[in-house]
Order: C-alpha cells, then structure tokens, then sequence
C-alpha cells in the first residue's frame, strides 16, 4: 500500500511539473489555432491604416491571438514565421533563461537579481541584460531556448528568440543560423512565448507571477503602450525593443474579462508609429466596442 501511495505522489508530481513546463496539457499549439475570421479581420485592419505594402514586402510581421479562454485561442498573422532583427524584444528569453535556472535551484531569486531583472525588462536596461544574460550562461541559454521543452527557437519554423550577444559594444559570440541574426525574434514564436507564460507553462505558478510582475508597468511609453492609452483600463505586460530602423513590441494585453497577446515586428524608420497605431484597431478585434450608453458592440471577428 505504501508503495502504490509513493508511486501516486510520484505520478501525480509528474503531470504538475509537466503540466506548468512547457508540456502539452490541454492546451492546444497556436499553430494550430488559425482563425480564418480573425486572420481576414486582422488583413483588413492593418490595410485600412496604409500597411499593405508593410505586409506585402515583409517589413512588418505582426501576430494576434485571442486568450480569452485560454483553451481555445484564435490566431491571426501576417509574416508571423518571419524572422526579424528585434533589438531588446529578445530579452525575454533572458528572462526566461533566468527563471529556468531558478526553478532548477541553479540561481537565487534574492532582492538583487528581482531588481536586476526587472530593470532589464522595464527599463529595458542593457547593463541588466548583459549582467543577468551572463548569470544564466550564455550557451545554457541557447540550450534552453532551442529545448523541446520550449522550442522557442526551432528551424523547422523559420527560427524564433535568440540572444547570441550581449548588449552592448562587444561582438556577437553566436549569430542565428539561420538569418544570421545577433538578437532575433520571430512574431509566433514570441506570441507562443507569452502564450506559454500566460498558460503556466514555462515555470511554476509562483515564478509565473514574478514574470508577469516583471512585465507589468512599463517604464517606456511608446509603441503599443502609446496606442493603447485611448483604451482606458487596460493591463498590459509587455517588452519593446528598437534600434536604428528596427522596432518591436510584444504584451499580454488584458481588458476586462478580454484577454489577448500582440506582436508586432517591423523594420523602418516609421516602425514605431506603424505599432502604436496598429495596437489600438486591433485590441478592438477582440474587445468589444463601448458606447456610451448603449449596450457594448461585438467585437469585429468571433468566428
């Protein structure tokens, strides 16, 4: 009896930390949660805002997933396995590389490496990246992100998050190899990343809330946090990045008991306005429209 009581703990023990590390769960891959009304909306949308040729020459690349219920998300993308230069987007994978390796017991999550990381993540602090990004170990963070536990980096899907350098002055120690890239990001990828997060799949439950913490209150208004401040209400957990022509934004953006993940990548020196301008019509696709004193709108896509 002690046995099969022990084999129980063990089994159950088992499903948990499969269940919040990156294992399948109930939860369904986004790949395979395409939305063909979503998908026409989300074309429409960044259309009517002049993005067309953005879309159709592959400078912008943008993904959007409703997580309202978690179980069944809706994805539409344009470019969404493109792979793109993303400046400081990529350090969430730091972040992640970090909270790995203290759910493993390989690192402390004492006051200085809490204040580290979430100055690297808000403030988007390249001091705190290059620090903490050495803490985790520059390979081991690769390993992590091209693990099949997380596949955030996978070439059988065009790539995704990677960090093969500091950030700072110093030379690249391990480009992408596929695109070459020092700092990368692909738009699913990092919508699967926050998906993952979202879902408690990446690390436990109590390290997934110092995550989302770590996102939360951004220090830098601009991108989507610019076009979403004529959202009133809005929650949004997010990590931008730009360099020269470069610009990216991704967040789990929450409204009320709406819920849903954006990315958007783009190259040129409109980049950022193409983002802040776009965040708002598509946050709109998901939450409905409110009027005052009418009974609130659908959103444009539920099907």
């Amino acid at each position: 009896m002690r046995r099969y009581t022990a084999l129980i703990g063990l089994a159950l023990l088992f499903v948990t930390h499969f269940a919040f590390a990156g294992g399948a769960g109930s939860y369904p891959s986004l790949r395979d949660s395409k939305d063909p009304g979503l998908q026409r909306a989300l074309e429409e949308r960044l259309s009517g805002l002049g993005l067309a040729k953005a879309v159709a020459d592959k400078r912008l690349s943008v993904a959007l997933v409703d997580i309202t219920d978690p179980n069944k998300p809706r994805l539409a993308a344009v470019n969404g396995d493109e792979m793109k230069y993303a400046a400081s987007l990529p350090k969430i994978a730091i972040l992640l590389g970090a909270f790995v390796e203290i759910e493993d017991g390989e690192m402390a999550l004492d006051e200085a490496t809490r204040d580290s990381l979430t100055r690297m993540v808000r403030k988007s602090s390249n001091i705190e990246a290059t620090r903490m990004l050495n803490k985790v170990g520059k390979e081991r963070l690769l390993q992590i992100l091209q693990s099949p536990r997380f596949k955030l980096y996978d070439p059988a899907n065009n790539g995704g998050l990677w960090v093969g350098k500091e950030y700072g002055k110093s030379p690249a120690y391990l480009r992408d190899p596929l695109h070459n890239l020092s700092h990368g990001a692909t738009a699913i990828q990092t919508a699967r990343f926050f998906y993952l997060l979202e879902t408690g799949r990446l690390v436990d439950p109590a390290l997934t809330a110092e995550m989302k913490e770590m996102l939360s209150h951004p220090a830098i208004n601009h991108k989507f946090v610019k076009g979403l401040r004529s959202r009133p209400g809005v929650k949004i957990y997010r990590k931008s990045g730009t360099w020269s022509r470069w610009h990216a934004d991704g967040a789990i953006v929450e409204d009320g008991k709406y819920k849903f993940i954006v990315v958007g990548l783009a190259e040129s020196a409109k980049g950022g306005e193409w983002l802040s301008k776009m965040v708002a019509p598509l946050h709109d696709l998901i939450v409905p429209v409110r009027v005052a004193g009418l009974q609130d709108e659908e959103p444009a896509a539920v099907n």
